[in-house]
This record gives structure tokens, sequence and C-alpha cells, in this order.
């Protein structure tokens, strides 16, 4: 976001795809939120971008799904990897 024309362009391409594979699962399933965790949930302007987007593609013209962050961020992977780990020794 400091300017790199290509890497806008690149942010761009993938807020727009992420917001078109998000309308498939709204159109399908109605969430009431989205919760994105990992590294993906750390990019500025992801969760003003994406819902802006989606749309385009959804069936209602305003979906009401939420789009959030995981609650531990990019974390969320590791925390859950963690308690999958046999806690017997």
């Amino acid at each position: 976001r400091s300017g790199d024309a290509q890497a806008l362009a690149t942010l761009d391409h993938h807020a727009g795809a992420l917001a078109r594979a998000l309308a498939a699962v709204i159109n399908l399933l109605d969430p009431d939120a989205v919760v994105v965790g990992g590294g993906l949930s750390d990019l500025p302007g992801l969760y003003e971008t994406v819902p802006s987007l989606w749309g385009r593609w959804a069936l209602s013209p305003a979906p009401r799904t939420r789009f959030v962050r995981a609650q531990h961020g990019a974390e969320s992977g590791m925390r859950g990897a963690a308690w999958l780990w046999p806690s017997d020794g």
C-alpha cells in the first residue's frame, strides 16, 4: 500500500477474487458472518474492500453478511493446531 503500482494491482485482484468466492458462499449458505483468520486477516483495508465488492456477484443486491477478523487473527491457525496436540504427554 506504499504506492507500488504492481503491488496495488495485485491486492485489488486478490480482493476481487476473494469477494467473488465469498459471494458464492453467501449465495449458497446465507451466513451471518464470514470470519477470516491466518495471515490473510492482517491485510490492510480487507474488511472494507471485500464486502463493498461482493454485491456484484451476490444474489441479494446488499447481502447483510458481516466480514470479520478472527479473534486471534494471524495466530488462529497456530492456536487451533495447538489444541489438537495430545495432552497426555
